[in-house]
């Protein structure tokens, strides 16, 4: 979607003029809110929820589902995937233009601050703080906010991500979520007496080694997330990259494009590639065994991908072993040992092993002492209604979602996420699951381990009108300096300035409205 910010301007537009002739005004005020909560009745009511889950997370969702309408039956859950994150986006912002919307959406928070423009987010303060009662299909009963210690449960930094829009108030709830880790080639690193980088200086130095050992065939290091990758730095090293209010874009600083000439340069020697420089995940080169192939033996990826770091099981003859452990000698058809060359020759068994070890740490860092890692994984955020029991319906799906231990827990195990909820990481199960983290066959594990390890690291950017315009344009910015040359005379710094100007331009030109 890098092409996308004017189109992404018509539809805000588009959002916000349908918002001023709809009946959204009539069901919501300002702030986002929509007067009295009501609890839910038990009405016939349909609620649609657009995500971005692959098949192993929807059959997740689809066991629970039943779950859920075992205490509300007559709430119908509808869900469809969307594509990627921007597809998303951009088919809610077309929805929006029509004032129409799903009931729940995964969301990031600039996806909100896109929507907010319209109003049609629905803030989640009233129905946090609910304490009237709704009644479930058994007869029992329950509050429709959270409780005490439903809102302690939450992990700290994960449900603070709701206020980030400038004005204190809940918009999202989170849901499940990753960050980045660094991969890397375990075998590869003890065979050859490398040390896992912990800071940036240390890691060209690795990429460095690496790269004198094994020549052009080899990228030390590939990075999935060329936007990820430049606004992490903003963070590590204290610069600025965007805020919600004032001056929005300030990430043309002296210190942004020095950091940026410096991975240039190590782009020229071949230490580092990019998903979209690459043309694909670089997980492809991390796990590339064969020896006329393009690798890597690094990757910064998603924690949440961690199964897509595993290299392939591959297939061995190995020696067949006895009760005690020792090799089985052959015989042949009349019962003799079997032997070459005065050598024992052994019965063999087929033998499926991985090429090689992946180990999971910490990105380097600028400061190991103050480290910054990205949260990312998708929120849940509700839109607006004029049926007071769509929304009541809706909350109570959004809070079964993000409470439910079982729930957080198997999504987690299932697709490498780490859970919203401190109390799934006491469940039997998930903490058997955890406990196991040892190895590629338990690779989902091991990385969410180390998003548990490292959550005081995580940090979220500012959300607003123009930041996920901001997202892609720093990615293309990053790519730009690293594949395109000076023009005759013009200085590599003065070239990497004109590079920054541009993109500033182009963001301050297209959501000056």
């Amino acid at each position: 979607m890098k092409n996308s910010k004017k189109f992404l301007c018509t539809l805000l537009a588009g959002v916000m003029t349908a918002a001023s002739v709809s009946s959204l005004a009539a069901c919501g005020d300002k702030t986002g809110g929509v007067g009295d909560i009501v609890a839910y009745d038990g009405s016939a009511v349909t609620v649609t929820f657009y995500h971005t889950m692959g098949a192993n997370l929807q059959n997740v969702l689809n066991k629970y589902i039943p779950k859920f309408n075992e205490m509300y039956p007559n709430i119908e859950i509808k869900h469809d995937m969307m594509g990627d994150y921007p597809a998303l986006r951009d088919q809610i912002a077309i929805e929006l233009t029509a004032g129409n919307s799903p009931s729940i959406a995964y969301c990031y928070p600039d996806h909100v601050a896109l929507y907010n423009k319209s109003r049609s987010v629905l803030t989640l303060d009233a129905f946090i703080e609910s304490d009237k009662e709704v009644t479930k299909a058994d007869g029992t009963t329950e509050i429709m906010g959270f409780t005490a210690e439903q809102k302690a449960d939450f992990i700290e930094g994960y449900y603070a991500e709701g206020t980030a829009y400038g004005d204190g108030k809940m918009y999202t709830l989170p849901y499940t979520k990753s960050t980045e880790v660094l991969y890397y080639n375990k075998t590869y690193f003890d065979a050859n007496n490398l040390t896992v980088p912990t800071t940036w200086e240390e890691m060209k130095e690795v990429c460095e080694a690496i790269r004198a050992k094994e020549g052009n065939n080899v990228v030390p290091l590939g990075y999935d997330s060329e936007s990820n990758w430049f606004i992490t730095m903003t963070e590590q090293y204290g610069t600025p990259y965007t805020s919600a209010t004032g001056d929005k874009f300030l990430f043309n600083t002296a210190e942004n494009r020095a950091f940026v000439k410096e991975f240039r340069d190590w782009y020229e020697k071949g230490y580092v590639t990019t998903e979209e420089i690459s043309g694909g995940y670089t997980s492809k080169l991390f796990t590339q065994t064969a020896e006329d192939k393009l690798k890597c033996y690094m990757c910064i990826g998603s924690s949440a991908g961690a199964s897509y770091q595993c290299p392939a099981l591959a297939t061995r003859m190995v020696n067949k072993l006895d009760e005690q452990g020792n090799p089985i000698q052959a015989k042949d058809e009349q019962g003799n040992l079997l032997f070459e060359e005065g050598k024992p020759v052994y019965e063999q068994v087929e033998e499926q092993y991985y090429p090689f070890e992946v180990g999971i740490a910490q990105i380097p860092q600028v400061n190991k002492n103050n480290p910054k890692v990205i949260q990312q994984g998708p929120s849940l955020c509700m839109f607006k209604k004029k049926n007071s029991q769509e929304m009541a319906a809706t909350w109570l799906f959004m809070k079964f979602l993000t409470t439910k231990v079982e729930l957080q827990a198997e999504v987690s195990m299932t697709n490498g996420y780490t859970p919203v909820i401190k109390s799934a990481q006491n469940h039997p199960v998930y903490a058997d699951f955890l406990s196991k983290a040892d190895g590629n066959a338990k690779l989902q594990a091991t990385a969410v381990k180390q998003t548990l390890a490292q959550m005081s690291a995580y940090y979220v950017s500012p959300a607003f009108s123009g930041s996920s315009a901001a997202r892609d344009q720093v990615g293309i910015l990053l790519q730009n300096c690293f594949l395109k040359q000076p023009s005759a005379n013009q200085s590599i710094d003065a070239f990497i300035e004109a590079q920054f100007q541009t993109v500033i331009d182009t963001l301050n030109y297209e959501y000056s409205f």
